[in-house]
Formats: structure tokens, C-alpha cells, sequence
């Protein structure tokens, strides 16, 4: 599976929003500066997240982007598959007669197992759960 750059970043950009659900709307600046993101492509990638109904955008000083369902309802995978298309579909190329082709079938349907059970709800909770493993501890 390969993913581009425009699918790494909308996942990041879908994981921020995520991290800050029932908050208050977070503007394109903020996760551009958060994930190193070029401001203008997220832009592009945020519009196109929106008219897919993943997120959805308010007008004004206060305004910005929160997502447009609960995090324990969006997949890693539904995500994916619609930034990236119909080329998410293939691990490796072959053909029909490859003898590695079954292998590579096994490959496509172990990655869309875990993309697909895996939410933006999980992924949040995964990574507070690592995060507050190592915090630092001054005692002397």
C-alpha cells in the first residue's frame, strides 16, 4: 500500500481535529504549524475532507475546522480511501497468474483489516496512553 503525501496529511490533519473534539474549532494554521504542513495544501486537502463529510468548517475570528462526526465513528481506512482512491487498493502489482499474487491479496486484506477497525478515537487514546508513559520525573 502506498500512501502520498496528501493521504498522510489529511490523516494527520483528521488526527489533530480528533485530539481536540468537542473543543472549540481549530484553525488551518494551528495544525499546519502542529505537523509541519504547508498551509496552502492543507487547505486543498481540508476542502476536499469536507465535501467528503469528514469535517466541517465555521466562518469568523472564531472560526475553523472540527470534525463533522465523533471520532469513534471515522476509520483510519473510509479516510484513506477516499483521499487516495482506488489506488489504496494494491500492496504490490502482479497479475492474476503471479504465484506471489495470493500472498499479496493476504497483504491488501490484513491492511484494510486494521485501517478500517482502527478510529480516530482509537488512535487519540493510543497515543495519550503512550505519551503519559514518559513523562518526565524530576525527583531527586
Amino acid at each position: 500500500m502506498n500512501i502520498s503525501v496528501k493521504g498522510e496529511y489529511a490523516l494527520q490533519a483528521m488526527f489533530d481535529l480528533a485530539e481536540r473534539a468537542g473543543g472549540e474549532p481549530v484553525k488551518i494554521g494551528a495544525i499546519a504549524r502542529r505537523w509541519k504542513i504547508p498551509q496552502k495544501f492543507l487547505e486543498l486537502i481540508l476542502a476536499g475532507l469536507k465535501q467528503g463529510g469528514f469535517v466541517e468548517s465555521r466562518r469568523g475570528a472564531e472560526g475553523g475546522y472540527l470534525l463533522a462526526r465523533a471520532p469513534e465513528s471515522i476509520t483510519v481506512g473510509e479516510v484513506l480511501r477516499y483521499v487516495e482512491g482506488p489506488k489504496l487498493q494494491r500492496a504490490a502489482p502482479g497479475k492474476a497468474d503471479d504465484p506471489l499474487s495470493v500472498m499479496w491479496g493476504e497483504v491488501d486484506r490484513a491492511i484494510s483489516s486494521v485501517i478500517d477497525h482502527t478510529s480516530f478515537s482509537d488512535l487519540t487514546r493510543s497515543w495519550r496512553e503512550r505519551q503519559s508513559r514518559f513523562v518526565p520525573n524530576f525527583d531527586i
